[in-house]
């Protein structure tokens, strides 16, 4: 090919290429330069025309209050509109700036779709909440496979989570979540650590805080006997469950539970079983109120 239709052909594919794109990355270049009226100058227009780089760039410019005033509900508004075209940033973003502000299911509702196009935060955060049972129906092992795609992409808060997790369940659940992982991560590939220049601004969010797995409740394990203590007779049932409020977390009465016992114009409360008579006592002496053991019936 002769120079002559060389550089034709290179014109033709420079001229070809959307001009939303090449404007969009104009708007970067401006932004990356400090210029950030310049740059939300050439966002706005396409933002509004339904380019969702430019709509996310656009939320981040009002999240930062560069280039506009600081708008974090004008800044939501624009993530909200690319996150509905698809746009993994903008899901995560909204998502995070949601759960971080107190409407965890809304939040989760946008971290669940960006987690489905394995984004780490997204991963991290909404695995989190699967463990906890945090607004959404709690799943451990499916918990487990999100945070562990999400360490695998690298991110050290993933990392630290899933140790943690790692003391929380038992092996075999974690060997189920670990399978389950790796197929959806077949299913959906990480998103590329070399996005496009014209895919967002480079103005990030801050890292998420992120929740905590809390561990499972200690089982209590099961009493029997046929033992009680005493704690008084009263004239009203409502001052015998006053009482039985006021000790109800003392260890010694852990697996127990509280009788009303009717007597004539009286209510005995009485709390059990315990094995023996001596267990009863003990458990007397601890609660910190005057009470004796009792032979239940």
């Amino acid at each position: 090919m002769s120079p002559k239709y060389l550089v034709a052909a290179v014109l033709a594919a420079a001229l070809s290429a959307p001009l939303s794109a090449q404007s969009v990355k104009a708007g970067i270049d401006a932004w990356q330069r400090a210029d950030y009226p310049g740059a939300v100058g050439i966002w706005r227009p396409l933002a509004e025309g339904g380019d969702a780089d430019a709509q996310f760039n656009l939320g981040q410019a009002y999240r930062l209050g560069r280039g506009v005033p600081l708008d974090l509900s004008a800044a939501k508004l624009w993530f909200e509109r690319a996150a509905r075209s698809g746009h993994v940033d903008a899901q995560t973003t909204l998502g995070l700036l949601t759960f971080q502000n107190g409407d965890r299911v809304q939040g989760l509702k946008w971290l669940k779709a960006a987690a489905d196009q394995g984004e780490p935060r997204a991963l991290l955060v909404y695995g989190t909440a699967l463990f906890n049972g945090d607004g959404v129906a709690q799943d451990r092992v499916l918990a487990y496979a999100y945070v562990s795609r999400a360490a695998a992409q690298g991110l050290e808060p993933a990392k630290e989570t899933l140790a943690q997790l790692d003391k929380l369940m038992p092996v075999v659940d974690r060997q189920k979540a670990v399978a389950l992982a790796q197929a959806k991560a077949k299913q959906t590939p990480p998103p590329s650590s070399t996005a496009k220049p014209a895919r967002v601004a480079t103005a990030k969010l801050p890292p998420a805080k992120t929740p905590t797995p809390k561990a499972p409740p200690a089982k209590t394990p099961a009493v029997s006997g046929n033992w009680r203590i005493q704690l008084g007779a009263f004239s009203q049932r409502s001052g015998a469950e006053w009482v039985y409020k006021r000790v109800s977390d003392k260890p010694a009465l852990a697996g127990r539970s509280p009788y009303y016992i009717a007597s004539g114009s009286l209510t005995r409360l009485q709390v059990g079983p315990f094995a023996s008579k001596a267990a009863a006592a003990a458990a007397c002496s601890s609660i910190g109120i005057p009470c004796f053991p009792v032979p239940s019936r």
